[in-house]
């Protein structure tokens, strides 16, 4: 995915919250780019999002997660399953963004440990240089900004070394600040973000609700977005269904 995001596309994503292997393959079937399995606001535990991770892939689909939390305990053993990245989530400081990344990546640049006999090198069946190599260069490690305090030391929060992704969480940003998410004050640090991370060539992106929301975040300069979830999809469409069907047979 990051090779995609250096590239200049722009990327189209949605959340994987429900923890079956059915539903996730069937966003990579339909054309999704990628899908975030929500190990932060999801049932997923460990197991179910190694399997989405391998049944996403398996689906055309990049697999990102969202971590539980920042500590590094969760993210060695994500990245080794495979997944395509991480986005950590309520980095609020520069010194959390250069540790969660760090955590994330191989030595020098970080402290993520050697485990190439993992799904990560397929099962050993790479080399270990290759398997550094892909951690290196290929791996999206990427932090969520979800308060405004982070949102003004975004200078300082590129700096971290490892980092390549940045994400803007609009809800818990407009939690935090007491502001909607398209109050002027909000505006002009998302401006802010989005010029600091494209001069550093760093992808950023954002969650959405509709098309339109889509085609906003790529005019304004976000590499990537996630449009609904899994569990809105699935709510919605049910919904739609039966009251047409209701509203038919009542005819």
């Amino acid at each position: 995915m990051i090779d995609r995001l250096r590239g200049g596309e722009f990327l189209v994503g949605t959340w994987a919250k429900i923890a079956a292997l059915e539903t996730v393959e069937l966003l990579g079937h339909v054309g999704f780019d990628f899908a975030v399995i929500d190990m932060e606001h999801a049932p997923h535990s460990f197991q179910s999002a190694y399997s989405a991770i391998a049944h996403a892939q398996a689906s055309g689909m990049s697999a990102l997660i969202r971590a539980p939390d920042r500590s590094g305990s969760a993210i060695q053993r994500i990245l080794d399953a495979g997944a395509d990245g991480i986005l950590v989530p309520r980095v609020e400081t520069p010194e959390q963004a250069a540790e969660a990344t760090a955590s994330m990546a191989f030595p020098p640049m970080g402290h993520r440990g050697m485990g190439y006999t993992s799904r990560a090198a397929r099962w050993g069946l790479d080399s270990a240089a290759d398997y550094l190599a892909h951690g290196r260069e290929h791996v999206l490690r990427a932090v969520q900004l979800e308060d405004i305090g982070s949102l003004e030391a975004i200078d300082a929060i590129l700096a971290a070394p490892a980092l390549n992704g940045v994400f803007i969480g609009f809800g818990d940003l407009a939690l935090s600040s007491g502001l909607p998410g398209s109050h002027p004050t909000l505006r002009a640090l998302e401006t802010k973000v989005l010029a600091a991370a494209n001069a550093r060539g760093i992808p950023c992106g954002t969650a959405v609700q509709t098309p339109a929301d889509a085609l906003r975040c790529k005019q304004v300069g976000y590499s990537y977005c996630m449009i609904s979830a899994d569990t809105s999809l699935f709510a919605n469409a049910a919904k739609a269904l039966i009251g047409d069907t209701r509203a038919a047979l009542a005819e």
